[in-house]
């Protein structure tokens, strides 16, 4: 059984014991959060209008953290304009525990 869920603007196949990095969110580590589900499938798949009632995954949240830095740079030819930043985007790791509906 796997679903489909959505979460940080992003969407996610998922099943259960499935460990993965999504956007930042509020939760603390150890605790749990439930998502709700746009497909659910397995032997038949039921497709949401735009989620499925009564269907949620619940997850685990095991960490937050940083990924790997990135490098913006700005250059403009002949106007000795460059400008060189970095960033690292914050993330929450997951732990998907089960798929209720």
């Amino acid at each position: 059984m796997f679903a489909i869920i959505q979460t940080g603007g992003k969407q996610y196949r998922v099943e259960p014991g499935l460990r993965l990095r999504v956007e930042k969110l509020s939760a603390e580590p150890g605790s749990q959060v439930e998502f709700p589900v746009l497909l659910l499938g397995g032997e038949e798949v039921a497709v949401g209008t735009p989620v499925v009632a009564e269907a949620k995954v619940v997850a685990e949240v095991l960490a937050h953290g940083k990924g790997k830095k990135i490098t913006v740079s700005r250059f403009k030819a002949k106007v000795q304009y460059r400008r060189k930043r970095g960033h690292r985007q914050p993330y929450t790791e997951i732990l998907i525990r089960e798929i209720r509906g």
